[in-house]
């Protein structure tokens, strides 16, 4: 999808969705002989990958359906396979990836991450067939930067903006990444370096997540150093 950012600056694309719940609420938990991990690491997310099996076919299969039914692939443009804790659907057009972890914070609870990468064109994006396929399933939109960008340049070129353009920004003692805020704007904005993540407050398909970032897209023209990651 790159007619509507330039090649030049952006690697790559992907639209992230996350979702999540209770470990012992999977079909797969057995109270009377699983226990709940208190901890997450290769060994319990190993377990994890066994008692999800049942959503996490349940739901790639859906999705594998609605897109070959939707979108009218045919056998060889669109294949779906579940290994562990993950599920990955790869169509002619684009991929998507289903995976299942333990949350690092509190692993009696998992998280369940969808991304979409390798939209061919704005145009299947902007269909209805797409839309209504991938509806109200993703939040976030990470564009991964050829080049990169250094974060302490990025937090520089808005502090010395004094708040012009309604632009503020926050970041830890290691500049490791900084959080931008748009006035007006509802989308949380994160500079990595090496990717630039925008988070909306509400699920929406790809074509709806790229509308409201025309938002921050204008606010970022203010400056020369934001406008060129997004120019």
């Amino acid at each position: 999808m790159t007619s509507e950012l330039p090649s030049s600056i952006i690697a790559e694309i992907c639209f992230i969705g996350r979702g999540g719940g209770a470990v012992k609420s999977l079909s797969g938990f057995r109270k009377s002989h699983h226990t709940v991990p208190d901890a997450a690491n290769a060994v319990t997310n190993a377990f994890l990958g066994k008692i999800c099996a049942g959503e996490l076919a349940a739901e790639a299969e859906k999705l594998f359906q609605e897109v070959r039914a939707r979108l009218g692939y045919k056998r060889k443009e669109v294949s779906l396979s579940v290994t562990g804790p993950v599920a990955a659907l790869a169509a002619k057009d684009f991929s998507v990836e289903i995976a299942y972890a333990l949350e690092e914070r509190d692993a009696a609870r998992y998280a369940v991450t969808t991304t979409l990468r390798g939209v061919r064109s704005t145009e299947l994006a902007r269909t209805a067939e797409f839309s209504e396929i991938f509806a109200g399933r993703f939040r976030e939109i990470s564009f991964a930067l050829k080049k990169g960008a250094r974060v302490e340049a990025v937090i520089d070129a808005i502090e010395g903006l004094d708040g012009e353009g309604g632009l503020a920004v926050s970041y830890p003692s290691d500049y490791a990444a900084c959080e931008i805020r748009v006035e007006g704007v509802e989308a949380r904005v994160r500079c990595t370096g090496a990717a630039l993540e925008v988070i909306f407050p509400r699920a929406g398909a790809p074509a709806e997540l790229m509308d409201a970032f025309a938002e921050v897209r204008r606010a970022f023209a203010v400056s020369q150093v934001l406008g060129g990651l997004v120019k």
